[in-house]
């Protein structure tokens, strides 16, 4: 067991497999001897070398369109972008190439391929480099999304991300990956569509991702002294997604609220909202709540990005409109 914030514990299981398996290798912008932009491929490069650890153009279609023709050609690539925002530039390459290859030649070939992407506000990046754009990702068919909130799920799920057949979409929220937690180094891939309960609680569900499952928790403490018992769910993968954990929270606690930190409209909060509401409705005694992002760009104002990211309060407020 080690203690590993988030970033470590994503290097640890990229270094795992790479030691493990020689056709994976890692490629993105500065992501050789500079370690890459938030630093999570520090050191990889003094011990893999250019060739499995490679700097690409300043080109996302490129970076895609790489990862794409090297996994259909019998490697594993991970490729990593600097920013989510930029994942729009390489649309093409992931949309029409990557989600649509395997289906397309009738599973003739593999596409064994991660692409990491970090989201999220909160570092004064403003409206181009700090947005939540999973709701997207997750729309379209051929792609799995996974969006760990802890070191020890992102250690895991990094590990089967690797392994899995199909492309890979993994969400690095930035603000996280300082966060520090126990990571068991000898613990299996942690298989996708499979949620975890962070908190129990009987009389409220809140579903949260990325950063926001730590807004869920402290809002739980908070509601807790009023003598509010929260279930705090944190999906882990968007896509496949775990319906029959959320399902079994709602039937004992017959409220939901839904955290993530999207604009609100269109949000991947919606589509949690819509899967309830058709499969699960009679279990609930109060209209489903989402707590999201303002309906805008990410201000570049501290005090307005502050604003727009939602929050423990926020949480509280939802719940108390319930009860």
């Amino acid at each position: 067991m080690k203690n590993l914030s988030m970033m470590e514990a994503i290097r640890e299981a990229m270094t795992k497999k790479m030691r493990e398996d020689p056709t994976v290798f890692v490629m993105g912008e500065d992501v050789g001897a500079f370690g890459g932009c938030f630093g999570v491929t520090a050191g990889m490069f003094d011990e893999f070398g250019a060739e499995r650890v490679r700097d690409t153009p300043i080109s996302e279609g490129v970076i895609i369109g790489c990862a794409v023709g090297a996994a259909a050609t019998g490697t594993r690539p991970i490729a990593e972008l600097m920013f989510i925002d930029f994942a729009t530039v390489g649309a093409d390459q992931l949309v029409n190439q990557a989600a649509k290859m395997r289906y397309m030649v009738g599973g003739k070939i593999k596409l064994p391929m991660v692409v990491r992407l970090p989201l999220g506000a909160g570092t004064r990046a403003a409206a181009q480099h700090s947005q939540s754009l999973e709701a997207w990702l997750a729309h379209i068919p051929g792609l799995k999304v996974v969006y760990p909130s802890s070191p020890n799920d992102a250690y895991g799920l990094m590990l089967k991300a690797i392994e899995d057949d199909n492309p890979v979409i993994f969400l690095e929220h930035k603000l996280l990956y300082g966060i520090k937690g126990d990571v068991d180094e000898n613990s299996k891939p942690i298989e996708f569509g499979k949620a975890d309960v962070k908190r129990e609680g009987k009389d409220l569900t809140v579903v949260a991702t990325g950063k926001m499952v730590y807004e869920a928790l402290n809002a739980a403490e908070e509601l807790a002294k009023e003598g509010i018992e929260v279930e705090v769910i944190d999906p882990r993968t968007l896509f496949p997604f775990d319906k029959e954990t959320l399902f079994n929270s709602v039937e004992k606690t017959n409220k939901l609220i839904i955290v993530t930190e999207e604009n609100k409209r269109g949000s991947f909060a919606g589509e949690i909202s819509a899967i309830v509401a058709e499969e699960c409705f009679d279990n609930l005694d109060a209209p489903i709540i989402r707590v999201c992002s303002v309906n805008s760009p990410v201000p570049f104002s501290p005090v307005l990005e502050d604003y727009y990211v939602p929050n423990a309060g926020d949480i509280v407020k939802a719940a108390k409109k319930m009860f």
